[in-house]
């Protein structure tokens, strides 16, 4: 078994408790569909253990695995909108600001005689 990530042994509180939230989301999807912890790890091409990690939120878990049980809930095309340019606010604001930085320094050039 390979050595877990270092990032996944520091993670903030808030994506700790995500994770944590997603996994139950997961399994509570798979337990309305009436589907046992082997019939749905056999779907995902996991182990048993790995779909109760899984399901826990284990951050070691990989993203294909997370995304995967998300393709058989049909909720997989979700994913791109997760990281969309349109929804990173932070990315948004900082954006705005060099606009603002740049229109502040034009504004204090003189104008150049022609």
């Amino acid at each position: 078994m390979s050595k877990p990530a270092h990032a996944t042994e520091i993670l903030p509180a808030a994506v700790a408790r995500a994770l944590k939230d997603l996994g139950e989301n997961l399994a509570l999807a798979r337990q309305r569909r009436k589907e046992s912890q082997r019939t749905w790890a056999s779907r995902l091409s996991v182990s048993v253990p790995t779909l109760i990690r899984m399901e826990k939120g284990d951050p070691s878990v990989g993203m294909g695995v997370y995304a995967t049980a998300l393709w058989l809930m049909g909720r997989h095309a979700a994913l791109p909108e997760v990281a969309a340019p349109a929804q990173d606010l932070n990315a948004l604001e900082q954006d705005i600001e060099a606009v603002r930085q740049r229109s502040k320094r034009l504004s204090r050039k003189p104008e150049q005689a022609l």
